[in-house]
């Protein structure tokens, strides 16, 4: 249970929050896109201060919500759903990001025809092209291969070096070190900002009670 807790994301950067299973880490996410209302706080996004912050609302002003395990709907084909995207907020980075993602052979197939690491591709392709000022991303990496890890977490780092202040949350550590400039730790009902990567892996509590085998890696 989350008790005081909070997370930031900087443009141009990608903020790591990182903690155990039902530490809070999608909640806080949750809460900041006013799916889950806390009992108290606010959250402010582009300076501007939110006590009941709606999705519909951010999202027009440039926030991404792409949730854990997000697939696309299953009504169009994948490049259909994409070109949709590209047309509405410009076409100019389609062709790009399927070549970025390697998705030109699923571009024919639904969501439902894809492996969990082709539909968190096609997912992080939509965000891609819609090129947002934020996206909190929950847990891009979790459950999917190694080759899709690779890919997924280059489309993160492309976004940030577009500008994009990108909020990733996980326990996939190599993945998540690999990409992060900074790294919050959630635990026992709050937030920890850790600095970078190599400072995270320095902490003594962070290495003793949550990295643990990894502190070798």
């Amino acid at each position: 249970m989350l008790k005081a807790a909070s997370f930031w994301a900087r443009e141009g950067q990608i903020t790591a929050i990182m903690g155990r299973n039902g530490s809070g880490k999608t909640t806080l996410l949750q809460i900041a896109v006013g799916e889950v209302r806390p009992d108290t706080g606010v959250v402010r996004f582009l300076a501007e201060p939110y006590e009941r912050p709606r999705l519909p609302v951010l999202a027009r002003r440039g926030l991404y919500y792409l949730e854990a395990r997000c697939r696309l709907p299953g009504t169009f084909p994948v490049g259909a759903q994409l070109g949709m995207i590209a047309e509405r907020f410009g076409g100019a980075a389609f062709d790009r990001v399927v070549a970025e993602l390697e998705l030109e052979e699923l571009l024919e197939r639904r969501a439902h025809e894809l492996s969990g690491g082709e539909g968190r591709r096609a997912a992080l392709a939509a965000a891609m092209i819609r090129e947002p000022q934020c996206l909190l991303a929950d847990e891009p990496f979790h459950g999917i291969a190694p080759k899709d890890q690779q890919l997924v977490g280059a489309g993160l780092r492309r976004l940030a070096a577009a500008g994009t202040a990108i909020v990733a949350t996980g326990h996939d550590v190599s993945a998540l070190f690999a990409v992060a400039d900074e790294v919050i730790w959630c635990v026992a009902g709050t937030t920890h900002g850790l600095g970078r990567p190599d400072d995270a892996r320095s902490h003594p509590e962070f290495q003793r009670d949550y990295l643990g085998w990894h502190l070798e890696s």
